[in-house]
């Protein structure tokens, strides 16, 4: 062999490597960029506890749905340029999040994010008291003939769960048509004799389940029989002003918990005055999720809407992208999937003609037009009228920032959890802890490694200087590695990482007695040293393939079925015995071929040889006894 193609090839990996190290994605100064990710064990961060919780029947989630939970919050953290975040699942309800680095805002990535678009059936104050409704101001005749797209009111600053006002609009390549937002002042408050169409004023058909219906008999207890019966006997919104005995039998729902408020009948939430947008607004996540139920929800905390059943929902959307607009405005982009496209164009149809006069004049826009509700789990984000049916994708406009827009685009591309949570605990972790192990941990390492060269010198003495290099290539070739991979997909060094590098030291330390102790056979067996040292390494290489295969392979099981800190042992085990079979190929091989070549190589003193070379200076017992009697 020509040992020198091989060393040369494993300083062009050096040079590869480290010139990444140096200036791929680097920067500061040349100690920084030698710095690797560390994770949050090591150098602090951010922990936040997610418990789940279900409105319906309070039972814990099953763990098909509390797994699908922690894979869409990993994706929406690892969207928001947060990688190597470690999301696992804690007993049978918590789902802990845990951050290296700065401080981090983890409030949204436990959002439920269930976008449902709903016609918008009849509107009414929300602000919770006894106030005299204005009168209803008829709409328009004339049809409005359809714009190219929707410009977008208010100015106020919207959050990614909709808390403000921004707007949907058609997408300057979709169809024809577009929504408007609805005038500023539209938000009247129908009197109690307004009368809507049946389909709009009857109440969902759906069954209720039994947990939700003990539920409603304890609100119905608390505020009391009267309140009760004279909630379910209205029609519309109750004029309080007009009649004071009403008002003051309704008085006690004003009182219900948000939780209580969720689990009343949506047209009880809608024609009782006293229930505010302040109740309805804090309600449980997924207390609106129903798509096939009408709903009853608030725009900016002032105007409550009757919402139709969901005709589009947030499965229909295929993809949501944070983009710049024309006018270099940040919006979120709606791609609809085939069948949601078709859902979007026949709902935008029903709302442009008012099929049925489903919406009452209460609930038009100023051009007469029904109105879509784009409701981001119990909030509205924006509901525009329709001025033309949509038959291409569709916009979230607004005054976003970027980090708004991303937010809430990660939030919809990576889908609805299948589990609601609540924000137990949220701690910043000092590294205090990590770092005291971690000093422990190298010197554990340090120390074990020097009882290994000791050994190696002792025992094999030049020998030991090719384990010494041997090792020290193998570090070199892990450091460079975990600093590249930190910064190209986010891997973070932890302290069971570290623990994972010190295990594949004792790998790497059986394959060179494996190597060297074949050696020693063949020159036993009468072979110079020359010719043993190729026919030695080709009887351990099998062998030391298959030890690190084994290693490899329990590494990259270990990976695939864990979670957390052991994902990351096994990970850097993996890495470390790759990376040791890289040295043994390309470096302990061709140094012991040219070692062979030198004079120091044949004496029993110097090369650790010790008891195989003194053997081969003196006579050899023939192995065939017809050459022994010749």
């Amino acid at each position: 062999m020509r040992p020198g193609r091989q060393l040369a090839v494993l300083g062009f990996i050096f040079v590869v490597l480290y010139l990444l190290v140096f200036f791929a994605g680097a920067s500061g100064s040349w100690k920084d960029r030698l710095e690797p990710k560390l994770g949050l064990d090591l150098i602090g961060g951010t922990r936040v506890t997610l418990e789940a919780t279900n409105s319906v029947d309070g039972k814990p989630p099953t763990a098909e749905n509390l797994e699908e939970a922690r894979e869409i919050i990993e994706s929406r953290v690892n969207a928001f340029g947060v990688a190597e975040a470690e999301v696992v699942t804690e007993g049978n309800r918590n789902i802990v999040i845990s951050l290296p680095g700065e401080n981090r805002n983890l409030d949204d990535v436990g959002e439920a994010a269930e976008l449902r678009f709903r016609k918008v059936l009849k509107a009414a104050s929300g602000s919770g008291v006894a106030e005299a409704p204005p009168a209803a101001t008829p709409a328009p005749s004339g049809s409005a003939a359809p714009t190219g797209s929707a410009t977008p009111s208010g100015a106020a600053t919207p959050t990614p769960t909709g808390s403000a006002s921004p707007k949907v609009t058609s997408s300057p390549s979709g169809g024809q048509g577009g929504m408007a937002p609805a005038s500023p002042s539209a938000t009247p408050t129908p009197s109690a004799s307004a009368t809507a169409s049946p389909s709009a004023a009857a109440p969902s058909a759906e069954p209720v389940p039994a947990s939700v219906e003990q539920q409603r008999k304890v609100v119905e207890q608390k505020v009391g029989a009267a309140a009760w019966q004279a909630a379910n006997g209205l029609q519309a919104p109750a004029d309080l002003t007009a009649d004071p005995s009403l008002a003051e039998k309704l008085k006690p729902f004003g009182t219900l918990s948000p939780q209580e408020v969720a689990v009343l009948p949506a047209q009880m939430q809608f024609n009782v005055p006293t229930i505010s947008c302040a109740q309805l607004d804090q309600r449980p996540p997924a207390s609106i999720s129903d798509p096939k139920q009408q709903v009853v929800s608030c725009e900016d905390g002032a105007s409550k809407y009757l919402l139709d059943q969901a005709k589009v929902e947030g499965t229909d959307v295929s993809d949501a992208d944070a983009v710049l607009d024309q006018t270099n405005a940040w919006v979120v982009s709606l791609d609809f999937t085939g069948d949601g496209q078709g859902k979007w164009t026949s709902l935008t149809r029903e709302s442009f003609n008012n099929e049925g006069q489903a919406c009452d004049a209460t609930a038009l826009g100023q051009d007469g037009k029904c109105r879509v509700a784009v409701v981001l789990d119990n909030k509205i984000v924006s509901s525009p009228e329709i001025q033309g049916v949509l038959t291409g994708n569709s916009q979230i406009t607004g005054t976003f920032t970027q980090k708004d827009a991303s937010t809430l685009a990660g939030q919809l591309r990576y889908g609805a959890l299948p589990v609601t949570f609540e924000q137990q605990e949220a701690q910043n972790v000092t590294a205090t802890l990590g770092a005291s192990h971690l000093r422990a941990g190298l010197l554990a390492a340090g120390i074990g490694m020097l009882l290994v060269i000791i050994y190696s010198f002792f025992y094999y003495r030049l020998l030991g200087s090719v384990i010494f290099l041997s090792l020290i290539l193998s570090a070199l070739l892990v450091f460079g590695a975990l600093v590249v991979l930190g910064r190209q997909i986010g891997f973070t060094l932890t302290l069971a990482g570290i623990a994972g590098m010190i295990v594949s030291l004792g790998v790497a330390a059986d394959s060179f007695v494996i190597y060297f102790e074949r050696l020693k056979d063949e020159i036993r067996e009468g072979r110079s040293p020359r010719s043993a040292v190729p026919r030695a390494w080709i009887r351990a290489r099998r062998t030391i393939i298959s030890a690190n295969a084994i290693t490899l392979l329990s590494a990259v099981v270990l990976y695939v079925v864990s979670v957390g800190t052991v994902k990351g042992f096994a990970f850097a085990l993996g890495l470390a015995t790759v990376l040791d079979l890289v040295v043994v190929f390309l470096f302990r091989h061709p140094i012991m071929t040219m070692f062979a070549r030198t004079r120091a190589f044949l004496s029993p003193r110097v090369s650790g040889l010790g008891r195989a070379l003194p053997a081969r200076n003196q006579p050899t017992q023939p192995r065939n006894p017809r050459a022994k009697e010749a």
